[in-house]
């Protein structure tokens, strides 16, 4: 694939992923008890995940990094701590899937517009979820999944997503689409919220965040915002 095309290709992918993502992901209604200490600064190397075991948490760096790589347009998954994000999700609303209708029967081939179809909470699709992908590449190449060269981890990610991998315990193509969903919104998350870290992809994309005010912009279309992001806590890019 030449320079061009992936440029195209990745611009096409956060651009989608900017319209896609939980409007949730960017307001107030994610914070939860275990953001009660500003997580806003931590360096990825020094966090302690507080969900992940240290296995998972392996595989969830290796997976995150190939959904949203860095390149020379902009900072990866790993470099806006989408892993933190995720990690901190799982024990608040929606990892224990807190405000979902979670009573049988389950139809798991029913249409989008019947809801969520599984007993499993998106943490334990997760814990599940992990546990089968690295057995699988454990049976395949004989080496868990962030052991893999990266064309495998990308193949073993597609199959998940396009359902050609098959699980007994656990949707793979649900597990892959949490997975898909949560690092497009710890990307573009407020960084309150652990990912999007010194509002790097907001400065990619020329996205304002909080700021309160944009009257003397509005008959200015197709003018560029020349101001810089504002993050819920005050943080200035």
């Amino acid at each position: 694939m030449n320079s061009s095309s992936t440029d195209t290709s990745r611009r096409r992918f956060l651009k989608n992923a900017i319209i896609t993502v939980s409007a949730t992901a960017i307001g107030p209604s994610l914070i939860f008890p275990a953001l009660a200490d500003p997580i806003t600064q931590i360096d990825l190397d020094a966090y302690k995940p507080i969900f992940f075991s240290g296995d998972e948490w392996t595989f969830l760096l290796a997976a995150v990094d190939k959904l949203i790589p860095a390149d020379e347009h902009g900072p990866g998954a790993l470099e806006t701590n989408v892993p933190i994000f995720i990690d901190r999700q799982m024990q608040g609303r929606f990892g224990q899937a807190k405000d979902w209708y979670m009573q049988p029967p389950f139809a798991p081939n029913a249409a989008p517009e019947f809801g969520y179809q599984s007993p499993l909470t998106p943490a334990q699709t997760y814990r599940l979820g992990i546990k089968a992908t690295n057995l699988y590449c454990q049976q395949q190449w004989n080496k868990p999944f962030a052991k893999l060269a990266a064309a495998q981890q990308v193949t073993v990610l597609t199959n998940l997503q396009k359902g050609i991998i098959k699980f007994d315990d656990v949707s793979a193509s649900q597990f892959f689409a949490f997975l898909l969903q949560n690092t497009k919104e710890g990307y573009f998350a407020d960084p309150i919220h652990g990912g999007n870290k010194h509002m790097a992809s907001w400065k990619m994309i020329g996205f304002p965040g909080a700021r309160a005010s944009y009257k003397k912009w509005v008959t200015q279309p197709n003018v560029e915002y020349p101001l810089g992001p504002v993050s819920i806590e005050g943080e200035r890019g």
